[in-house]
């Protein structure tokens, strides 16, 4: 039986997929909305001197941990598009055949497939929500979103705080392989001088071993620093996103220029407003809407009827509407009321623990640096030059054999150890300064809810 022609058949196609391409072209706007910005590509690290300024841009374009928390805010921003969504509706269409005899389904005319005795029934449903369950819906992944948004932040923050500590620790390693070959190549024109002195008969054999070996020692313990100074490079370009790190990263900025960076102009003792503490307060806010979506849930959502029936052969065409709900008799949503419960009282303890936790970070960072700041500048002004010139002056009396080889040696290596030591205090000094940026960092309410 031909129920309908070809041409009813193309307008009926072309009808259905006609909405379902618009969706699909919302969907598509919809999901580049979500996305937002994509990770554009980034020039190659070359092999210049790179500073710290210039490292942490780096990271901030390249680090694996900072892009993974970058996708975490386009997934919040994807629940904000859904939590805006209304549900779609419903269209049911069924036909059934009539029992009559005096509308058959056919005649020899070929009555149409309207006027035949097929009972056709269209109806279309839509659920409202109601009881507040869409704002607080949009509520919580708002939140969520600005959750995200200060997690991101804050993982910069760290980011920063690590490649500072790892190009610090790389630039204290070189430090300390230039103190250790200084000391060396000073003991190495000691022992020539020995050599003429031992020549001469001033002194032994012995004398002049005892300062080879020493010499070959601070070689070997530069040998070590170097090392240590290629594992630190090797780790600041793990952070740096290079994929394959060897640790041949040229650095730029010396121990001296990082300790010298001024600290932060204001301090930030209670932690308000860093990007940790402001991803805590939005998941007690998160936490907050869901409760409300879980109370919410409590009160049935209506579903509207609209109904239209063709009842040939009588002709009698009927329109009906109704309403359904769920009935809440064995279902009152008390235990997903009970869990959003706890959830909100978790974020509410892990808000005033990060709150503290602040607070605490910011005191310690405070203490440490005014603690390395001092002794690095005593090292600096006082001790170091002393004991340089307490060498200088001991070598040259050794030259002309008014001391010993013993003073001479004891006083190169405490030379070389309040150096490697004021090295150590300038290295701190540093890490401080960073560390106290880091706690004292602040963003605006308003970054995050962009």
């Amino acid at each position: 039986m031909q129920l309908m022609t070809h041409r009813k058949l193309k307008r009926f196609v072309g009808i259905g997929l006609g909405p379902i391409c618009v969706c699909l072209f919302f969907l598509g706007v919809d999901r580049g909305a979500a996305q937002g910005n994509t990770n554009s590509p980034v020039a190659p690290l070359d092999h210049s001197p790179l500073s710290l300024a210039a490292a942490q841009r780096l990271a901030f374009q390249r680090n694996w941990d900072l892009l993974a928390a970058a996708a975490g805010v386009n997934a919040a921003v994807a629940q904000r598009i859904v939590a805006r969504e209304f549900p779609n509706p419903t269209l049911s269409a069924s036909t059934s055949k009539i029992k009559a005899d005096s509308q058959p389904a056919s005649t020899s005319d070929g009555n149409g497939l309207w006027d035949r005795s097929y009972d056709t029934i269209l109806a279309i449903n839509q659920l409202f929500e109601i009881g507040g369950k869409r704002s607080s819906r949009r509520a919580s992944a708002q939140a969520g979103f600005e959750g995200a948004r200060a997690q991101f932040f804050d993982a910069r923050r760290t980011l920063d705080l690590a490649v500072t500590k790892a190009y610090a620790a790389a630039v204290f390693a070189e430090e300390n392989v230039r103190v250790l070959n200084a000391s060396a190549a000073t003991l190495r024109n000691e022992a020539q001088i020995a050599d003429i002195r031992m020549k001469a008969g001033e002194i032994s054999t012995s004398d002049q071993s005892q300062i080879e070996i020493t010499a070959e020692r601070f070689e070997l313990d530069a040998s070590t620093a170097e090392s240590s100074a290629a594992q630190a490079r090797v780790a600041l370009e793990v952070l740096l996103g290079v994929a394959r790190p060897k640790g041949d990263i040229a650095l730029s900025d010396r121990l001296e220029d990082l300790s010298a960076a001024p600290p932060p102009p204001t301090a930030n003792p209670t932690g308000f407003g860093r990007p940790d503490v402001l991803a805590a307060e939005a998941t007690v806010r998160k936490a907050e809407a869901d409760l409300r979506l879980q109370k919410a849930n409590r009160i049935p959502d209506p579903t509207l009827l609209a109904q239209y029936e063709h009842e040939p052969p009588d002709g009698r065409n009927t329109v009906g509407i109704g309403l359904s709900f769920p009935v809440p008799i064995w279902n009152r949503n008390k235990g997903n009321v009970l869990a959003a419960e706890a959830a909100r009282e978790q974020a509410r303890l892990a808000f005033e623990k990060i709150q503290t936790q602040a607070a605490a970070d910011i005191a310690t960072a405070r203490f440490a640096y005014e603690d390395a700041s001092k002794r690095w500048e005593t090292y600096r002004d006082h001790i170091r030059p002393k004991s340089e010139e307490i060498r200088k002056t001991l070598a040259y009396a050794y030259e002309k054999g008014g001391a010993s080889l013993l003073d001479l040696l004891v006083a190169q290596r405490n030379d070389n150890e309040i150096r490697l030591a004021a090295a150590q205090a300038a290295n701190d000094t540093a890490l401080a300064i960073a560390a106290l940026k880091a706690a004292t960092q602040i963003i605006e309410p308003s970054e995050i809810k962009k």
